[in-house]
């Protein structure tokens, strides 16, 4: 199974906080409007900041605000980051492990254009639009799959 790692999934609610307030916001401060744990958070906002996702700004008004629009940031940029590069396998071209069978596999190499269309998906969504309000399924008539069969 593909899955976000924990941390990337907490990174795009910090975001999302972040640009609610459009200002400067404390770690302990995001901690409370979002229900994380401030450890967590910290955490987060380092990665963040690693990978010029948010500014830090020292000082009695001190703390993170974001570096782009959330329209401007997409989950690629996230994931890359708090987890570093994405690599599907141990296969893939630039992985940090190295395959043990990679010189008698009939499969290396296969995984590259894998890798390379999930980057490029992950690429197109901003955290802007993870972070918008949805619409209640009903307002979206042109959707009928987000409509409950009670409806």
């Amino acid at each position: 199974m593909l899955r976000l790692s924990k941390l990337a999934d907490y990174a795009v609610v910090v975001l999302a906080q972040l640009s609610c307030e459009g200002s400067v916001q404390t770690s302990p401060g995001i901690a409370a409007a979002t229900g994380l744990p401030e450890p967590t958070v910290a955490k987060v906002l380092k990665g963040l900041a690693g990978g010029g996702l948010v500014a830090s700004q020292r000082g009695a008004r001190g703390g993170y605000r974001l570096a782009r629009p959330l329209s401007a940031m997409h989950v690629a940029d996230v994931v890359a980051a708090i987890d570093g590069p994405v690599h599907l396998t141990a296969c893939v071209d630039g992985a940090r492990d190295r395959c043990q069978a990679q010189d008698s596999c009939s499969c290396s190499g296969g995984w590259d254009r894998v890798n390379e269309v999930v980057i490029q998906a992950l690429g197109t969504i901003s955290i802007a639009d993870i972070a918008a309000p949805r619409a209640s399924p009903s307002a979206n008539p042109a959707r009928p799959e987000l409509i409950s069969p009670a409806e």
